[in-house]
Order: C-alpha cells, then sequence, then structure tokens
C-alpha cells in the first residue's frame, strides 16, 4: 500500500520561505508524476505545481517565480521550495502522486 507522508509546515512571515516534503513509502516512486495541491477552507483544491518522472515541471501562475518543485528518486521525496511567501499562500498543502494518492496535508500559515 502507498502512503505519502508531507512534512515542512508551518508559520512563516511575508516574505519568508518555507520548504515542503513528501516522502512516498511504498511502490514505484520513479515512475509516477509528484504535484503540489493547496486548499483553503471552503475553496476548491488548486494545484500549486507538478513534476513529471523526468523533471520537467509546471507552476501555477501564483507559484512562477517564486516556488520550485523538485524530486529526488532515490529518496522517495518530492519537495516544494516557497520563497516570497504571501498571505494568500495560507492554505492546507497537500502532495499528491498522479492525482491518485493523497498525502494528509500541511497547514502553511503566512503571517505577521
Amino acid at each position: 500500500q502507498v502512503h505519502l507522508m508531507e512534512s515542512g509546515g508551518g508559520l512563516a512571515q511575508p516574505g519568508g520561505s518555507l520548504r515542503l516534503s513528501c516522502t512516498v513509502f511504498g511502490g514505484h516512486f520513479n515512475f509516477y508524476f509528484m504535484g503540489w495541491y493547496r486548499q483553503v477552507s471552503g475553496k476548491e483544491r488548486e494545484q500549486v505545481a507538478t513534476i513529471s518522472p523526468g523533471g520537467s515541471t509546471d507552476y501555477a501562475d501564483s507559484a512562477k517565480g517564486r516556488f520550485s518543485i523538485s524530486r529526488d528518486n532515490a529518496e522517495n521525496t518530492a519537495y516544494l521550495q516557497m520563497n516570497d511567501l504571501k498571505p494568500e499562500d495560507t492554505a492546507v498543502y497537500y502532495c499528491t502522486q498522479d492525482g491518485v494518492r493523497w498525502g494528509q496535508g500541511t497547514q502553511v500559515t503566512v503571517s505577521s
């Protein structure tokens, strides 16, 4: 059974940085797209960034230039480096494998 575990969320000040990690247990990590989504209470979950098995990346407009997604296939881990954080980045961030398997989410709060 495949299990995704996120870490790295927390409180950051505007302009600050956080790095989220998502480790996948089980399955074949190398074969799948990995992605980060976020959700604000009462709103739909939205895509933030994705990365292909070969390392090609795609970003939401809100993330371009500030966030960077990466993966370490040897560690079965995907990362989301978030810089220049804004209050509107506050959300629960979810890791997904192929949009099928999901982590439990990690809260990111950006506030002074």
